[in-house]
Protein backbone atom coordinates (compact mmCIF):
# COMPACT_ATOMS: atom_id res chain seq x y z
CA UNK A 1 0.00 0.00 0.00
CA UNK A 2 3.02 2.35 0.55
CA UNK A 3 3.88 1.85 -3.28
CA UNK A 4 0.16 2.45 -4.06
CA UNK A 5 0.56 5.73 -2.08
CA UNK A 6 3.37 7.76 -3.39
CA UNK A 7 3.04 6.39 -6.66
CA UNK A 8 -0.84 7.61 -7.04
CA UNK A 9 0.28 10.74 -5.50
CA UNK A 10 3.24 11.80 -7.05
CA UNK A 11 0.76 10.83 -10.55
CA UNK A 12 -1.84 12.94 -9.88
CA UNK A 13 0.36 16.06 -9.54
CA UNK A 14 2.19 15.39 -12.60
CA UNK A 15 -0.44 14.84 -14.79
CA UNK A 16 -1.55 18.16 -14.19
CA UNK A 17 1.77 19.46 -15.41
CA UNK A 18 1.37 17.27 -18.15
CA UNK A 19 -1.87 18.81 -19.09
CA UNK A 20 -0.11 21.99 -18.58
CA UNK A 21 1.96 21.46 -21.43
CA UNK A 22 -0.73 19.46 -23.21
CA UNK A 23 -2.89 23.21 -23.08
CA UNK A 24 -0.12 25.10 -23.89
CA UNK A 25 0.80 23.09 -27.20
CA UNK A 26 -2.82 23.63 -27.70
CA UNK A 27 -3.01 27.14 -27.24
CA UNK A 28 0.24 27.85 -29.66
CA UNK A 29 -1.99 25.73 -32.72
CA UNK A 30 -1.52 29.01 -34.82
CA UNK A 31 1.58 30.51 -33.44
CA UNK A 32 3.93 30.30 -36.99
CA UNK A 33 6.74 27.99 -36.91
CA UNK A 34 5.92 27.12 -33.21
CA UNK A 35 7.31 23.45 -32.33
CA UNK A 36 4.80 20.92 -29.86
CA UNK A 37 6.46 19.85 -26.45
CA UNK A 38 6.95 16.19 -25.97
CA UNK A 39 6.36 15.06 -22.53
CA UNK A 40 6.87 11.44 -20.77
CA UNK A 41 6.65 10.41 -17.10
CA UNK A 42 9.16 8.03 -15.65
CA UNK A 43 9.42 6.41 -12.58
CA UNK A 44 12.06 7.97 -9.82
CA UNK A 45 12.49 5.61 -6.51
CA UNK A 46 12.67 7.92 -2.84
CA UNK A 47 16.33 7.44 -1.57
CA UNK A 48 16.75 8.23 1.96
CA UNK A 49 15.08 6.95 5.46
CA UNK A 50 11.74 5.02 4.41
CA UNK A 51 10.46 2.43 2.82
CA UNK A 52 12.56 0.90 -0.49
CA UNK A 53 8.83 0.87 -1.72
CA UNK A 54 8.23 4.17 -1.97
CA UNK A 55 8.67 5.26 -6.19
CA UNK A 56 7.33 8.18 -7.31
CA UNK A 57 6.83 9.32 -10.82
CA UNK A 58 7.76 12.51 -12.89
CA UNK A 59 6.72 14.10 -15.42
CA UNK A 60 9.95 14.99 -17.91
CA UNK A 61 10.02 16.88 -21.04
CA UNK A 62 11.63 14.78 -23.36
CA UNK A 63 11.88 17.33 -25.93
CA UNK A 64 10.35 19.22 -28.94
CA UNK A 65 8.27 17.51 -32.27
CA UNK A 66 11.20 19.15 -34.84
CA UNK A 67 8.46 17.87 -37.69
CA UNK A 68 8.04 20.79 -40.20
CA UNK A 69 4.52 22.72 -40.56
CA UNK A 70 3.37 23.42 -43.90
CA UNK A 71 4.27 27.31 -45.62
CA UNK A 72 1.59 29.01 -45.64
CA UNK A 73 1.29 32.40 -48.14
CA UNK A 74 0.40 35.83 -46.52
CA UNK A 75 1.87 37.93 -49.37
CA UNK A 76 3.75 40.17 -47.29
CA UNK A 77 7.72 41.53 -47.66
CA UNK A 78 8.34 40.79 -43.88
CA UNK A 79 7.44 36.95 -43.94
CA UNK A 80 9.73 34.56 -44.28
CA UNK A 81 9.56 30.44 -43.80
CA UNK A 82 12.26 28.08 -43.40
CA UNK A 83 12.78 25.84 -46.33
CA UNK A 84 13.81 22.95 -44.66
CA UNK A 85 15.75 22.47 -41.30
CA UNK A 86 16.97 25.29 -40.31
CA UNK A 87 16.73 28.12 -37.88
CA UNK A 88 16.69 32.07 -37.66
CA UNK A 89 18.99 33.46 -35.28
CA UNK A 90 17.62 36.14 -32.76
CA UNK A 91 19.04 38.32 -30.31
CA UNK A 92 17.02 36.84 -26.81
CA UNK A 93 15.89 38.87 -23.71
CA UNK A 94 19.45 37.55 -22.12
CA UNK A 95 21.82 39.81 -24.78
CA UNK A 96 22.36 36.25 -25.94
CA UNK A 97 21.23 34.13 -29.38
CA UNK A 98 18.42 32.06 -29.50
CA UNK A 99 16.69 30.40 -32.58
CA UNK A 100 13.36 30.28 -33.76
CA UNK A 101 10.84 28.63 -36.93
CA UNK A 102 8.25 31.86 -36.71
CA UNK A 103 9.57 34.21 -39.89
CA UNK A 104 6.76 36.94 -39.45
CA UNK A 105 9.42 40.57 -39.04
CA UNK A 106 8.67 44.16 -38.08
CA UNK A 107 10.55 47.26 -38.12
CA UNK A 108 10.46 49.34 -35.76
CA UNK A 109 10.86 53.27 -35.83
CA UNK A 110 14.53 52.85 -35.57
CA UNK A 111 15.22 50.84 -38.13
CA UNK A 112 15.99 48.04 -36.40
CA UNK A 113 14.30 44.44 -37.58
CA UNK A 114 12.70 42.37 -35.05
CA UNK A 115 10.52 39.42 -34.58
CA UNK A 116 6.26 40.02 -33.66
CA UNK A 117 7.47 39.41 -29.96
CA UNK A 118 10.01 42.03 -30.02
CA UNK A 119 13.43 40.79 -30.54
CA UNK A 120 15.82 41.88 -32.41
CA UNK A 121 16.74 39.54 -36.03
CA UNK A 122 20.40 38.48 -36.02
CA UNK A 123 22.91 39.65 -39.07
CA UNK A 124 26.00 38.54 -39.93
CA UNK A 125 27.63 40.79 -37.38
CA UNK A 126 24.45 41.88 -35.31
CA UNK A 127 20.99 43.21 -35.09
CA UNK A 128 19.91 44.24 -39.28
CA UNK A 129 18.90 48.13 -39.48
CA UNK A 130 16.93 49.10 -42.21
CA UNK A 131 16.91 52.39 -43.92
CA UNK A 132 13.17 54.07 -43.65
CA UNK A 133 11.24 54.72 -46.45
CA UNK A 134 12.35 51.62 -48.67
CA UNK A 135 10.97 48.70 -50.36
CA UNK A 136 12.10 45.53 -49.14
CA UNK A 137 13.14 42.15 -50.02
CA UNK A 138 14.38 39.38 -48.14
CA UNK A 139 16.25 36.80 -50.80
CA UNK A 140 16.09 32.93 -50.64
CA UNK A 141 19.54 32.82 -49.04
CA UNK A 142 18.68 35.30 -46.09
CA UNK A 143 20.05 38.47 -47.98
CA UNK A 144 17.89 41.64 -47.16
CA UNK A 145 17.79 44.69 -50.03
CA UNK A 146 15.76 47.83 -50.32
CA UNK A 147 14.89 50.40 -52.63
CA UNK A 148 14.48 53.52 -51.57
CA UNK A 149 10.53 55.04 -52.31
CA UNK A 150 10.90 56.28 -55.96
CA UNK A 151 13.86 54.75 -56.76
CA UNK A 152 14.73 52.53 -59.82
CA UNK A 153 14.68 48.33 -58.94
CA UNK A 154 18.24 48.61 -60.27
CA UNK A 155 19.25 50.96 -57.10
CA UNK A 156 18.55 48.36 -55.34
CA UNK A 157 21.01 48.24 -51.76
CA UNK A 158 22.06 45.61 -50.11
CA UNK A 159 21.98 46.08 -46.19
CA UNK A 160 22.26 42.94 -44.45
CA UNK A 161 21.90 39.03 -44.48
CA UNK A 162 19.88 36.80 -41.51
CA UNK A 163 21.40 34.86 -39.72
CA UNK A 164 20.47 31.40 -40.63
CA UNK A 165 21.82 28.14 -39.07
CA UNK A 166 20.91 24.74 -38.78
CA UNK A 167 22.60 23.00 -35.56
CA UNK A 168 21.43 19.54 -34.76
CA UNK A 169 18.32 19.03 -33.21
CA UNK A 170 19.84 17.04 -30.60
CA UNK A 171 21.73 20.16 -29.38
CA UNK A 172 18.47 22.25 -29.04
CA UNK A 173 16.23 22.65 -26.29
CA UNK A 174 13.08 24.75 -25.38
CA UNK A 175 13.87 27.95 -23.34
CA UNK A 176 10.77 29.28 -20.62
CA UNK A 177 10.98 32.44 -23.13
CA UNK A 178 9.67 29.85 -25.80
CA UNK A 179 13.16 30.25 -27.56
CA UNK A 180 15.24 27.55 -28.49
CA UNK A 181 19.18 27.24 -27.65
CA UNK A 182 22.07 25.25 -27.85
CA UNK A 183 22.34 22.72 -24.88
CA UNK A 184 26.14 24.11 -24.35
CA UNK A 185 24.78 27.90 -24.79
CA UNK A 186 27.33 28.46 -27.69
CA UNK A 187 26.47 30.21 -30.33
CA UNK A 188 25.43 28.25 -33.53
CA UNK A 189 27.72 28.79 -36.79
CA UNK A 190 25.76 30.67 -40.02
CA UNK A 191 24.81 27.77 -42.33
CA UNK A 192 24.80 29.10 -46.41
CA UNK A 193 22.84 25.62 -47.12
CA UNK A 194 19.33 26.81 -44.98
CA UNK A 195 17.45 28.45 -47.49
CA UNK A 196 13.87 30.80 -46.83
CA UNK A 197 11.26 31.59 -48.98
CA UNK A 198 10.00 34.57 -48.63
CA UNK A 199 6.33 36.03 -48.28
CA UNK A 200 5.86 33.00 -46.75
CA UNK A 201 5.30 31.49 -43.09
CA UNK A 202 5.57 28.13 -41.85
CA UNK A 203 2.45 26.92 -39.29
CA UNK A 204 2.54 25.03 -36.26
CA UNK A 205 3.11 21.27 -36.11
CA UNK A 206 0.74 20.94 -33.36
CA UNK A 207 -2.00 18.19 -34.34
CA UNK A 208 -5.06 19.72 -32.47
CA UNK A 209 -7.14 16.71 -32.45
CA UNK A 210 -4.53 14.85 -31.10
CA UNK A 211 -3.81 17.41 -28.63
CA UNK A 212 -7.36 17.11 -27.46
CA UNK A 213 -7.43 13.52 -27.36
CA UNK A 214 -4.54 13.71 -24.70
CA UNK A 215 -6.06 16.20 -23.14
CA UNK A 216 -9.00 13.56 -22.37
CA UNK A 217 -6.67 10.80 -21.79
CA UNK A 218 -4.69 12.51 -19.09
CA UNK A 219 -8.03 13.85 -17.47
CA UNK A 220 -8.96 9.66 -17.37
CA UNK A 221 -5.85 8.92 -15.93
CA UNK A 222 -6.17 11.66 -13.24
CA UNK A 223 -9.44 10.15 -11.99
CA UNK A 224 -7.87 6.81 -11.95
CA UNK A 225 -4.92 8.28 -9.45
CA UNK A 226 -7.52 9.69 -7.49
CA UNK A 227 -9.74 6.31 -7.11
CA UNK A 228 -6.45 4.62 -6.09
CA UNK A 229 -6.00 7.09 -3.10
CA UNK A 230 -9.59 6.72 -1.91
CA UNK A 231 -8.72 2.83 -2.46
CA UNK A 232 -5.55 3.26 -0.67
CA UNK A 233 -7.21 5.00 2.11
CA UNK A 234 -10.23 2.55 2.65
CA UNK A 235 -7.75 -0.20 2.87
CA UNK A 236 -6.41 1.73 5.80
CA UNK A 237 -9.20 2.19 6.97
CA UNK A 238 -10.22 -0.99 7.32
CA UNK A 239 -7.13 -2.17 8.67
CA UNK A 240 -7.50 -0.52 11.09
CA UNK A 241 -10.74 -1.55 12.14
CA UNK A 242 -9.09 -5.41 12.30
CA UNK A 243 -6.46 -4.27 14.63
CA UNK A 244 -8.81 -2.56 17.16
CA UNK A 245 -11.05 -5.66 17.13
CA UNK A 246 -8.15 -7.97 17.44
CA UNK A 247 -7.28 -6.07 19.92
Amino acid sequence: MDRLIYTAMTGASHILQQQAAVSENLANNNTPGFRAAINTFRAVPLEGEGLATRVFVVDSVAGADFTPGTMEPTGRDLDVAIDGKGWIAVQGADGKEAYTRNGSFQVTTNGILQTRSGLNVMGDSGPITLPPNAEITIAKDGTISTVPTGAKPAEMVKVGRIKLTNPPEIEMQRGEDGMFRRRDGNAADADGKVTVVGGNLESSNVNAVESMVNMITLARQFDTQMKLLQTADNNAKSASQLLNINA
